[in-house]
């Protein structure tokens, strides 16, 4: 199946697909005899009760099994008032989809996958995919699905996973999350035929719908609050240079630094705590130390603290520290962490909705979420030397 993106969700007409049907007359009259049949009828008729299934609902609505599944399957060719009249008869008797059945029905498997390249400890210290992962599911319970993720350790391991999911035909769809230059999962889903939504608008050409958020407008404001506050040595503690959001993040703080006429300093990492640690360490080692670190990610800004602390440093009057992903972690930590409002809830969402839509009508829009806008906290602040001169100053102007 060919996968598209486009500029608007394709709507289909609803039109009824057939006139009423009622229960056909001397239908009941051709039952067997109630003395040879009543011992068998008892328990479908509690099963009935239990597990309520289409004919039930058809003949409640008063209509055919195959409008009634196309209601509930959410197809079009129904008019609104039968399609009404359906659900409230599925209401009442408590009827409640099988997913196994339908998806033998409609080779649907009414799950998403989510194969992530990253250590497992990755859930446990990046809130992001955790918060991600949530927005996912609240899209997903809603409508009876469900998220299959996988943890790889290498390329190898993410092609065969994404093939055996496909394969065994376990997901619908797949999330694509820390897109890389050239990434070689764009052509393999597409040459499977699954659907995809990606995070990030992928350096080649994709068949599918992208999830996006512009991030310089927030890099620009975050430096320059920096500058604004007398910083200039102004460190970029940079994520991993393969993925292609951490690039963009490190050329953006690049470009705006050079802009505002400060020296960009660059310290490599990975996007991990421990390495982020390290970086701190390194840049606190130099000779002139930098007076400011922005993080490509909140975990490891947070690592940045810790090791500010072990130091003795004083924050922020002798370090300012700040983030990149808008993490709740960032409101409890001391100081608490200026960062970019990245919402990694409303990532999760709007790829799963995005998704489900790809998979239901085989188009979908590309989305693009609200920037990321700067949120100020108690981590930045004037470096000590200009506070040290501010301060002076004042007290020489009360003196005269």
């Amino acid at each position: 199946m060919q996968w598209r993106k486009t500029g608007s969700l394709v709507k289909q007409n609803e039109a009824d697909a057939g006139a009423v049907a009622p229960t056909p007359a001397g239908s009941r009259a051709s039952a067997p005899p109630a003395t040879a049949a009543a011992p068998r009828a008892s328990a479908p008729r509690r099963a009935a009760a239990q597990h309520p299934t289409i004919s039930d609902v058809a003949h409640a609505a008063g209509v055919s099994k195959g409008l009634v599944s196309l209601t509930l399957n959410d197809r079009p060719g129904v008019a609104q008032q039968t399609r009404d009249r359906i659900n409230a008869a599925a209401e009442q008797l408590g009827w409640r989809p099988n997913p196994g059945a339908r998806g033998l029905t409609m080779r649907r498997a009414y799950s998403l996958g989510f194969v992530l390249r990253r250590d497992p400890i990755t859930f446990e210290v990046d809130p992001f995919f955790a918060a991600f992962v949530a927005g996912v599911e609240q899209v997903l319970s809603a409508r009876g699905q469900v998220l299959v993720i996988s943890m790889v350790h290498d390329q190898e391991a993410e092609i065969g996973t994404y093939r055996r999911l496909h394969t065994d035909n376990r997901v619908d769809g797949f999330l694509i999350t820390d897109l890389l230059g050239h990434d070689p999962r764009i052509d393999l889903v597409s040459e499977l035929g699954s659907a995809a939504v990606t995070l990030g608008r992928p350096s080649t050409p994709s068949p599918f719908p992208a999830i996006t958020r512009d991030y310089d407008r927030g890099i620009r404001d975050l430096v320059g609050h920096l500058v604004s506050l007398g910083h200039h040595r102004i460190a970029h503690v940079a994520g991993d240079g393969r993925m292609q959001h951490a690039h963009g993040r490190m050329e953006r703080y690049v470009q705006v630094a050079r802009d505002l006429g400060i020296e960009p300093l660059i310290e490599p990492s990975d996007f991990s705590p421990e390495a982020g640690a390290k970086a701190t360490r390194r840049l606190l080692d130099r000779p002139e130390p930098p007076t400011a670190i922005v993080y490509a990610n909140d975990p490891m800004a947070v690592a940045g603290i810790a090791v500010a602390h072990e130091r003795g440093l004083q924050l922020p009057a002798d370090l300012s520290i700040a983030g990149m992903d808008g993490a709740d972690l960032g409101r409890y930590v001391y100081p608490t962490l200026t960062t970019l409002d990245n919402d990694p809830l409303g990532w999760g969402r709007a790829a799963a909705t995005t998704l489900l839509a790809l998979i239901d009508d085989g188009s979908a829009p590309d989305l693009t979420l609200p920037p990321a806008a700067l949120i100020r906290r108690n981590s930045t602040a004037a470096p000590r030397t200009i506070r040290s001169t501010r301060t002076t100053s004042t007290t020489s102007n009360k003196e005269t």
